[in-house]
C-alpha cells in the first residue's frame, strides 16, 4: 500500500479561500483505500466551524525548535468521509478570525513553523509516507527541511516530496535574514540557486528546488509559467526542471454540481429536457434578481472575485457595449473595491440588463450556472479555473481567453464544423472580448441548433476528480 500526506494550509470542507482547498479535501477521498493510504495536515486554526472542533480528539503534543525559539505543536485528529485528517495545534500562530493575515511577515514566521511541523509530527502519529505531497507557499518549505536538516534522520531516509503550485504569483517572499531566522535553515541554502530571488528568500522556490516532482493545475499553465510572462522570477528555474513538471487540471464534485440533482437552483434538468428547464431557471433568477422576465434574453454571468487577476479592466472598457438590447448581465462576487463599485455603477445606469451582487453566494452561484446561457471568464491569467468547469457540466457556455486551464478544457466553437463548447479569444484586449462577447450573441440568437449543439456537448464533458486522481496514481508510482 502506497502512503502519501497532503500537507496544506486549507482544505474543504474545513476551511476554504481558493481552489487549493477543493485539492486537498477532494483528491484523497477518491483514491482506492486499498491501494492508497492517503493522509492530511493543515493547521488548526481557530476559525474553523465549531462542528469540526467538537469531533476532533487530542492525540500528542511535543516542543520543537523552530529558529532561535522552541514551540508547542498538538496534534489534534479527526476522520472525514474515510480520510485521516491531523490538525497541527497552536494558538499562537493559528488565532485570529482569518487564515492569512495582511502582515505578511507574520504569515512568513506562521508557515515555516507549519512545514516543520508538518513533517515533525509523522514519528508521533506513527504514519511513515512514502510521499509528502506540499500545496502552495504555505508547505514550500517541507522538500526543503526533508532533504536538509531532516535528511540524517532515518525515519525520513527514503520520503520523496510533490510540490503543487496553485498560483505562482504568491510566493513567500521575504528579507532573507527574516527567513533565515524563522526556518532556522542553515546559511548555504540562501543562495540564486536555492531559495534566493532578487535578495529575497522565497519558500515556494526553495519548495521547487528540492522537491522530487513538481505539479501545477492545468497542462497550459505548466507551459506559461516556463515563459517570462507568466513565470514571476522563476521561469529559468521551471525550465530547467521541466522534465519534472506535470501539468494536471484539477476537476469539480459531480455529486454537488449536478443539474439533475442539484437541490440549489429552480428546477432539475438532463441532457434530455434542458431545453425547456434550463429557461425555467432563467425566469425565476430574472424573478429573484428583478429583472425583466424574457425568456429569449442572452443572459452572461460572472461569478469571480473581483480582481485585476480576472480581466475585468477588459470588461470595463467595453461594458456599456456588452450591454446592448436582448443581454442580462449577472455578476456575484467580492474583491477590489474598484471594480465592486464599477458592478454596482453599470447596475445604476442599466438596471434592466445588469444584477450586481457583490456579496458571495453558495446558493446563487448555482442559480445562476442552472440560468446563464453564456459564463464570462476573461482572466489575465488562470492557472486551471474552476468556473468554466461548473458553467460547462450545467450546459451553460463559457466565454474565457485562451490561457491556463481555460485554454485546456473550452473548446471553442467551430462553425465549419459545429463543434466546440464555448467561446474563446487568445489575446488580453478589451475588443477582441467584445468582438468575441458579439460573436456568441450571433450564435445565441440566429444558430439555436448549433448553439444547443454546444450545450449538449458542454454537458458531456467529463472534469470529474476521478479522471484527475488516475493521472496523479501515474505520477505517485513514477516518483
Amino acid at each position: 500500500m502506497k502512503k502519501v500526506a497532503y500537507i496544506a494550509s486549507e482544505c474543504v470542507p474545513f476551511i476554504k479561500t481558493g481552489g487549493l482547498a477543493d485539492v486537498v479535501g477532494t483528491l484523497p477521498r477518491i483514491f482506492d483505500k486499498k491501494e492508497y493510504d492517503v493522509r492530511v495536515i493543515i493547521p488548526n486554526y481557530m476559525c474553523l466551524p465549531a462542528k469540526f472542533k467538537e469531533k476532533m480528539r487530542y492525540l500528542t503534543h511535543f516542543h520543537m525548535d523552530i529558529g532561535w525559539k522552541q514551540q508547542y505543536v498538538g496534534v489534534m485528529y479527526l476522520e472525514y468521509e474515510g480520510v485521516p485528517v491531523y490538525f497541527i495545534d497552536n494558538e499562537y500562530y493559528f488565532n485570529g478570525f482569518n487564515i492569512y493575515s495582511d502582515d505578511m511577515k507574520w504569515d512568513i514566521e506562521k508557515f515555516c513553523y507549519f512545514s516543520k511541523a508538518a513533517l515533525s509530527i509523522l514519528p508521533s502519529i506513527g504514519f511513515q509516507p512514502d510521499i509528502v505531497h506540499c500545496h502552495d507557499w504555505q508547505a514550500g518549505l517541507v522538500p526543503v527541511y526533508l532533504k536538509t536538516l531532516f535528511a540524517d534522520n532515518p525515519f525520513y531516509s527514503g520520503m520523496k516530496s510533490i510540490m503543487t503550485i496553485h498560483n505562482l504569483q504568491f510566493q513567500g517572499r521575504w528579507d532573507i535574514k527574516t527567513v533565515q531566522e524563522y526556518s532556522g535553515l542553515p546559511d548555504y541554502l540562501f543562495t540564486p540557486d536555492k531559495l534566493e530571488i532578487d535578495k529575497d528568500a522565497s519558500m515556494l522556490k526553495g519548495g521547487l528546488v528540492y522537491a522530487d516532482k513538481i505539479t501545477t493545475v492545468s497542462n497550459t499553465y505548466a507551459q506559461e509559467i516556463q515563459t517570462p510572462y507568466y513565470g514571476e522570477g522563476l521561469d529559468g528555474l521551471l525550465r530547467a526542471r521541466n522534465q519534472s513538471l506535470w501539468g494536471i487540471v484539477n476537476g469539480i464534485d459531480y455529486k454537488d454540481y449536478d443539474p439533475a440533482t442539484d437541490k440549489k437552483i429552480y428546477k432539475n434538468y438532463t441532457l434530455k429536457n434542458f431545453r425547456k428547464n434550463k429557461v425555467a431557471n432563467k425566469l425565476a433568477l430574472q424573478k429573484e434578481l428583478g429583472l425583466p422576465e424574457d425568456k429569449n434574453a442572452y443572459m452572461i454571468g460572472i461569478i469571480s472575485r473581483l480582481t485585476d487577476q480576472k480581466g475585468l479592466d477588459l470588461v470595463d472598457r467595453v461594458m456599456n457595449d456588452i450591454c446592448t438590447d436582448g443581454t442580462q448581465f449577472v455578476v456575484l462576487g467580492t474583491g477590489n473595491r474598484k471594480y465592486e463599485d464599477m458592478f454596482r455603477y453599470y447596475q445604476g445606469i442599466h438596471p434592466a440588463k445588469v444584477s450586481a451582487n457583490i456579496y458571495y453566494s453558495d446558493e446563487l452561484s448555482h442559480k445562476m450556472y442552472a440560468a446563464c446561457d453564456a459564463m464570462l471568464v476573461p482572466s489575465r491569467f488562470e492557472p486551471c479555473g474552476l468556473t468554466q468547469l461548473m458553467a460547462l457540466r450545467y450546459g451553460t457556455l463559457p466565454i474565457v481567453r485562451e490561457t491556463g486551464g481555460l485554454k485546456d478544457t473550452v473548446i471553442p466553437y467551430n462553425e465549419f464544423e459545429g463543434s466546440g463548447t464555448g467561446f474563446s479569444f487568445a489575446n488580453y484586449n478589451a475588443h477582441e472580448l467584445l468582438n468575441t462577447i458579439n460573436y456568441s450573441k450571433q450564435v445565441y440568437f440566429d444558430k439555436k441548433n448549433a448553439w444547443e449543439c454546444m450545450q449538449e456537448c458542454a454537458m458531456q464533458q467529463n472534469y470529474s476528480w476521478s479522471n484527475s486522481a488516475e493521472i496523479y496514481q501515474r505520477l505517485y508510482e513514477q516518483v
